[in-house]
């Protein structure tokens, strides 16, 4: 990946985007893309989708969500504490000690989540998002509601890095990193000749609904999609690889195995890959996924759907860590793929 390529990137992931107000990166992304897509679409949920190719018949849906998981105020104490649930998958135990990002209503805030000082005797066993609070140096709640109020948002304050020079690790990777590879493939795509619609989504809600996948796949109908997402790196200590599979940075993009999963799609993947020379991993996903390629299945008539995912350790952290490599492979695959396709493949695992 080229610097400049890498530090648009790095732009992306150093705007929040917290699930249900993603309209900043949204507006990144579609400056971004907008020189060299056909056609640029939003809708009412707020995914913003850009076309090449609009008047093929066979479209193909390439999904990468843009929200990240975050805090939401529930509480401003007396003493102008806030106190906050999770929108999203929020650890308890990895904001201990965080500074946060706060989205006001009035004013964008630091404050820092509180942690009792272990001469006093620390935070005890299992303890959950309501133990905690944030300070952000206010003197009352008269005070804190002049900036803050009940439903605004923070994102921990975590800006990304690069490790070594070949992973980045920061906060929200999950997925800003797929927004940026649906991106990528358009762009690189825009170049080659394709014989079907692409359409790249960046998608909303995520991280709490999926209802941004399900309001694209809704609106486009498509032939196909992928949804490009993050999946668990087993790579590093204390992981039980025997239980949860053996995932790797470094080890190229990762298909997922399934019941929801087009067995055909993960042929044109696996076949691209081969004439690549590219390694792949796989994941299992027997019942559900887990990501938008759910509820894109199940728009229509029924779209089918495959799922290519980036390694990533340390997932909903603030250092949530990727490979540079991993993704630039996963962009290769998906280009790679597409400008092949004619336009004629049956997607029916009946057909043979």
């Amino acid at each position: 990946m080229d610097k400049e390529r890498l530090n648009y990137l790095m732009e992306l992931l150093n705007t929040p985007s917290p699930s249900s107000m993603e309209m900043a990166i949204q507006k990144r992304w579609i400056k971004e893309v907008r020189p060299f897509a056909d056609e640029i679409k939003t809708d009412h949920a707020g995914n913003a989708i850009a076309v090449l190719n609009p008047e093929a018949e066979f479209k193909i849906l390439l999904a990468g969500h843009c929200d990240e998981i975050a805090l939401v105020i529930n509480r401003i104490d007396d003493q102008g504490y806030l106190h906050f649930d999770k929108m999203g998958g929020i650890n308890p135990k990895a904001a201990v000690g965080m500074k946060v990002h706060i989205l006001g209503y009035a004013k964008e805030l630091t404050g820092v989540i509180g942690v009792n000082a272990q001469h006093h005797g620390g935070l005890k066993g299992d303890f959950g998002l309501d133990d905690l609070f944030i300070d952000c140096g206010a003197k009352s709640k008269e005070e804190m509601e002049q900036f803050v109020q009940i439903g605004d948002l923070a994102v921990y304050k975590r800006e990304p890095e690069l490790l070594m020079d070949r992973y980045i690790a920061g906060r929200g990777l999950d997925n800003r990193t797929g927004q940026f590879i649906v991106g990528e493939v358009l762009r690189r795509l825009s170049k080659e000749d394709i014989q079907v619609g692409v359409y790249a989504a960046s998608t909303v809600n995520e991280e709490t609904n999926m209802g941004g996948a399900y309001f694209a796949a809704a609106g486009i109908e498509p032939t196909m999609a992928i949804a490009c997402d993050v999946t668990f790196a087993t790579d590093y200590p204390g992981v039980n690889k025997n239980k949860h599979g053996d995932i790797r940075l470094d080890g190229g993009p990762v298909l997922a195995k399934g019941a929801p999963i087009n067995r055909k799609i993960n042929k044109l993947l696996e076949k691209t890959a081969k004439a690549l020379e590219m390694d792949v991993q796989y994941e299992l996903t027997p019942r559900m996924t887990g990501t938008d390629a759910d509820k894109m299945r199940l728009t229509g008539k029924g779209v089918p759907v495959s799922l290519v995912s980036l390694p990533l350790r340390y997932m909903h952290s603030p250092v949530e860590t990727v490979s540079v490599q991993d993704i630039e492979e996963e962009i290769c695959l998906m280009v790679e793929m597409i400008k092949n396709m004619t336009g004629n493949e049956s997607l029916n695992p009946l057909d043979e």
